[in-house]
């Protein structure tokens, strides 16, 4: 298994929605991030999207990676012909072997046959370019319709990308969610968290943690996924709370994520 850098680890630093800091980090600082912690392999989700790049920008980007010895994944939330087309042609520039997109609520609404016809002929170009299609299962996308629609699907170049904690918000507990996807998975995104009840006793919440300092079970997640490739990535993500400001939650970004990066290396040695 390859340790990894997500995108969405600078959640904060690199802006999203209504919380941008001044000078948002860009793909290319996260690039020196990731060769400062160690890392030799980056995932650029939906929060950094590449096709905002000129031509000339993203050809530097994969030049600079491929100097470094940094392998480059990319994703996007969008599910859409065109889109998905935009980015396998981004994953041919930037030599990506991995194209995470994601399904939400709207998409569960629809039924799995017709997803499935929509997204027949998009594996294919991506399998003719090199590239896996990896789905995430995003919050409220249910595991049950995704194992149904990759059987519908059936190719080797679609898979899951897994997301350890997300299907929380589709009333699955992880190893349920974990134990339903393992099989298909192709990447993973590696994150932990805790539940804390209400101190007046008002239901609890859910909040991100460093990774190994919460919940989820990683040695068991991991042992899930032996089957699969020995170089599959395992992309660091943390679900660190906004809190008082974003200038607090930019600056504990770094020390999570390299307690984050520490902890993932010994749970994926040997692995």
């Amino acid at each position: 298994m390859r340790l990894g850098l997500g995108s969405y680890a600078y959640r904060w630093n690199i802006g999203i929605k209504d919380q941008v800091p001044e000078t948002p980090m860009t793909p290319f600082d996260v690039l020196e991030a990731a060769e400062a912690l160690g890392l030799d392999l980056i995932q650029y989700a939906d929060n950094m999207p590449l096709e905002n790049l000129s031509p000339e920008e993203l050809a530097r980007l994969a030049a600079l990676a491929k100097e470094k010895g940094i392998t480059l994944e990319v994703g996007t939330q969008c599910f859409n012909a065109k889109q998905v087309a935009e980015y396998i042609e981004i994953c041919k520039v930037i030599s990506s072997k991995i194209l995470r997109v994601a399904l939400d609520a709207e998409d569960a609404k629809q039924p799995v046959a017709a997803l499935a016809d929509q997204l027949r002929p998009l594996v294919e170009d991506a399998k003719a370019a090199g590239v896996r299609i990896a789905i995430e299962n995003h919050f409220n996308y249910p595991s049950p319709l995704m194992v149904q629609l990759l059987d519908a699907v059936d190719s080797d170049a679609l898979g899951v990308c897994l997301d350890v904690a997300n299907s929380i918000c589709a009333k699955e507990w992880p190893e349920e969610t974990i134990t339903m996807l393992a099989p298909y998975t192709i990447n993973l995104h590696l994150k932990d968290y805790v539940i804390e009840p209400d101190p007046y006793g008002v239901g609890f919440r859910i909040r991100g943690v460093p990774l190994g300092e919460g919940r989820a079970d990683i040695p068991w997640i991991l042992d899930q996924l032996a089957h699969c490739d020995k170089d599959m990535s395992v992309i660091v993500e943390h679900w660190l709370p906004l809190g008082t400001s974003l200038e607090d939650a930019m600056a504990q970004e770094q020390p999570w994520l390299e307690r984050t990066v520490a902890a993932g290396r010994k749970f994926v040695e040997g692995r």
